[in-house]
């Protein structure tokens, strides 16, 4: 067991571990996949604290990153990795960052609300999100093989042009990144979001079979294959309704919400 300052480790599996950062409002998980010749971490955070003391605590395999979405929150220690996936259409914002998203706001987002004494080499006023090429693209359908262990990309867009689910056939175990979590609402009223594509997604992820337990990327750690239910009634909802457009607001369904 780790015990760290920062980060909350918790073994799901004997080879699949979630690093979470509760100490911040966003209640940020990162999730570490070992198989029998490599690593995956899915994300790596939101950069307040280095990610890879605690990966390199649990494995001594070469780990690929695979981001599901390029937000400041997921993609906050890539810099400490040398192979970095990620989906062809969030490609740019990796490399140039998102236009129109100041780093006043940035700052101002990954400082507030934290519970937790925050790493003495930390500091707001310098953060810095991560730049940078990735190794690699992927697109829907891609396999990303660990060994053993092999992991489906599905191209999921709505909270950001290039977001990914991540499918660990094996276990099935779905990694849905900020397309589904519990708590608070899956946000699409940014100008670089986009409903219409969200709920397309939400519908593609409720389709896929054999599911055990889906990993959101906040709030509550793993969350019952049921919800799929709710969300394809939520998705038949909100398309009868004329609700999948900007400006609707914030719409509640049985375990989940999302906001327009």
């Amino acid at each position: 067991m780790i015990v760290d300052s920062w980060f909350t480790v918790q073994q799901i599996d004997c080879n699949t571990y979630a690093i979470s950062e509760y100490g911040h409002w966003e209640k940020v998980h990162s999730f570490l996949l070992l198989g029998n010749q490599k690593a995956a971490l899915i994300d790596t955070g939101l950069g307040i604290d280095n990610i890879k003391r605690i990966t390199d605590q649990l494995t001594t395999l070469s780990i690929d990153v695979i981001t599901t979405h390029v937000h400041t929150d997921h993609i906050g220690s890539h810099g400490e990795f040398e192979r970095i996936f990620v989906h062809e259409e969030d490609k740019d914002w990796l490399v140039n960052g998102i236009k129109g998203l100041s780093i006043e706001q940035i700052r101002k987002d990954i400082s507030r609300d934290i519970t937790l004494p925050l790493p003495s080499n930390f500091n707001a006023d310098t953060y810095q999100p991560f730049q940078g090429e990735p190794t690699d693209l992927l697109v829907d359908g891609d396999v990303i093989k660990l060994g053993d262990r092999k992991l489906i990309i599905y191209h999921t867009p709505g909270h950001s042009p290039g977001h990914i689910c991540v499918l660990d056939e094996k276990n099935g175990y779905l990694f849905t990144g900020d397309l589904l979590y519990d708590e608070t609402p899956i946000y699409a009223f940014y100008p670089s979001t986009n409903p219409s594509d969200l709920v397309n997604s939400l519908e593609k992820i409720s389709d896929i079979p054999n599911i055990s337990m889906i990993y959101g990327s906040h709030n509550t750690l793993g969350l019952e294959p049921i919800i799929l239910k709710e969300v394809k009634r939520a998705v038949k909802f909100l398309r009868e309704n004329e609700l999948t457009k900007f400006g609707t607001g914030i719409h509640k369904f049985n375990g989940f919400s999302v906001q327009f």
